[in-house]
């Protein structure tokens, strides 16, 4: 994959085979050396490193954490974890550029079947929804922690974010010209409404409740689809959805210290 400004840097190493079938290094020494030539890092032990440093962001957030906390939750010492990274900003734009692409990786297989608009979009909310509940912990880190980055990797994620966004939003669009997304509807504020629905799971779902992650997702994608439908024999441009009249209630009192007869 190619790397773009204010990715990840890698220290420079030499081939060799690793116990997990792929390329890797010499046995790394704990004070943070190796007994032979270096390598590139087993794929299995970075991953590890970034659940951990996720975890620990997590927990902690980003600006309170130390190399330190991430290596102890690892498992390995301090010097050891240089190895892998050269600082701990790498490993929050890991988390979050890895997180960001694996949800971009989604929405593009589902633009590329065979499937109608309204399909697609099912497919992608299905998708996008399971894809967070299972990332939960990286998904809050996302949200809290972005701004931590530095503008320039800041700029990568948000130049990703927009594709993403304009995929869905192509989908909406081609939902409208085939008559099944209501032409009333907005692409850009709808798609901002659905992304905002569905991104906060992350704050209140936890997949040990009551609610299995594929039914959630199912439900979500129900009530997306709900939202967006038309029947394009009774809808037209410019005809808004009728709705249910809304019940005769006083607004709110908006100021608390006002007596009762409001004298």
């Amino acid at each position: 994959m190619t790397r773009g400004k204010g990715s990840t840097t890698l220290l420079p190493c030499a081939v060799g085979r690793d116990t997990d079938g792929g390329n890797s290094v010499g046995t790394e020494s704990e004070s943070g050396g190796t007994s032979r030539s270096r390598a590139r890092p087993p794929r299995r032990r970075r991953e590890e490193i970034f659940e951990a440093a996720a975890g620990v962001f997590h927990e902690k957030g980003y600006k309170a954490t130390s190399i330190q906390d991430i290596a102890d939750a690892v498992g390995i010492l301090k010097g050891s974890l240089y190895y892998y990274i050269t600082s701990k900003e790498d490993l929050l734009f890991e988390i979050l550029q890895g997180v960001h692409r694996e949800g971009l990786q989604n929405l593009e297989r589902i633009e590329a079947t065979s499937g109608t608009p309204m399909q697609k979009i099912r497919a992608f909310a299905t998708l996008h929804v399971r894809h967070n509940a299972e990332n939960l912990v990286k998904m809050a880190v996302f949200f809290h922690d972005f701004r931590s980055l530095s503008p320039e990797r800041q700029q990568l994620i948000v130049a990703e974010r927009d594709l993403y966004d304009q995929h869905f939003r192509n989908l909406l669009i081609a939902g409208q010209k085939d008559g099944s997304v209501c032409p009333d509807l907005d692409p850009k504020l709808t798609a901002i409404e659905i992304f905002g629905m569905m991104n906060w799971i992350y704050h209140w779902y936890r997949p040990t409740g009551s609610l299995s992650m594929d039914e959630l997702a199912q439900t979500i994608a129900d009530f997306v689809v709900a939202g967006l439908a038309c029947d394009p024999t009774t809808h037209a441009p410019g005809h808004r959805r009728a709705f249910a009249p809304m019940p005769d209630v006083p607004p709110p009192r908006l100021d608390p210290t006002a007596d009762e007869t409001g004298d």
